[in-house]
């Protein structure tokens, strides 16, 4: 579904602030790996989402996704192979358009534009099938402003319309880092299955290590750019917290001192 090969990225090459932010990435998912990417701030794993993504391109290596070679397409091109939910509830969704209107883009995407632009009794029935599975009430108000709307609620509405389409590929941004830890449970539980249900293949970047092996059926661990340690299921299952920070001693030589991990 996914490949990387040598993939790498620096910023601000051949200056004084020169960093390094990938080096090397070998990366491969198959269809249906839900895979969490945990590590210290500057770690590179929001670089590897936005390089996948075309955010940036890299400097050297490929990436292919879904059989298609995709390292050199623009943001644009990609897009319709991605679906993408951010960190920042604000992100992914119009607040002045209403709910229905945001639904209706995400549905539409890819399609050819026209003049016409109604939304058709059937998709508003499609709409409010699909807002009812958040438990938010949201399917009772389709015509109101997403601006109006919670950070909660705005961030399981942009997550709804990311899956809508059935992407090739779920990029998730610590996607409930901003909200409180009741909300960010109840998006987390909707991702998780949104994906189980749909059979989607998802990268989810947290500093959460709990949630980090609660969810998904892969963790990947990075450092200065690089991957420290891929797990597997079978291995994941029977792992605590103290057993990764272990294993990043181990790896690194180091101990991890990120305060947002530890207090995870």
């Amino acid at each position: 579904m996914l490949t990387l090969k040598n993939v790498c990225k620096t910023f601000n090459k051949g200056t004084v602030n020169e960093k390094k932010a990938l080096i090397g990435i070998d990366l491969h998912l198959d269809p249906g790996d839900f895979v969490t990417i945990i590590g210290g701030n500057g770690a590179g794993k929001s670089t590897l989402l936005n390089l996948v993504a075309g955010v940036f391109p890299c400097d050297s290596g490929s990436i292919v996704l879904g059989g298609t070679e995709v390292s050199r397409l623009p943001e644009f091109k990609r897009a319709k192979y991605l679906g993408r939910v951010f960190q920042d509830p604000m992100r992914g969704t119009a607040g002045d358009m209403g709910i229905e209107e945001n639904l209706a883009m995400a549905y539409r995407r890819g399609q050819t534009r026209t003049l016409r632009w109604g939304i058709t009794k059937e998709e508003r029935t499609l709409y409010r099938e699909k807002l009812k599975v958040l438990d938010l009430g949201l399917e009772n108000r389709l015509t109101n402003k997403v601006g109006l709307l919670s950070g909660g609620q705005r961030q399981a509405l942009t997550l709804l319309m990311a899956t809508l389409q059935k992407p090739k590929l779920l990029l998730l941004d610590e996607h409930t880092a901003a909200l409180d830890p009741k909300t960010a449970a109840t998006v987390l539980n909707l991702t998780d299955e949104f994906i189980k249900r749909d059979k989607l293949t998802a990268m989810m970047v947290t500093h959460n290590m709990s949630d980090a092996l609660k969810y998904g059926n892969r963790i990947i661990m990075m450092n200065e750019g690089t991957i420290l340690f891929d797990i597997k299921e079978e291995e994941k299952k029977s792992l605590t917290v103290d057993d990764l920070l272990a294993r990043f001693h181990t790896a690194q030589g180091a101990a991890l001192t990120n305060d947002r991990m530890l207090l995870s």
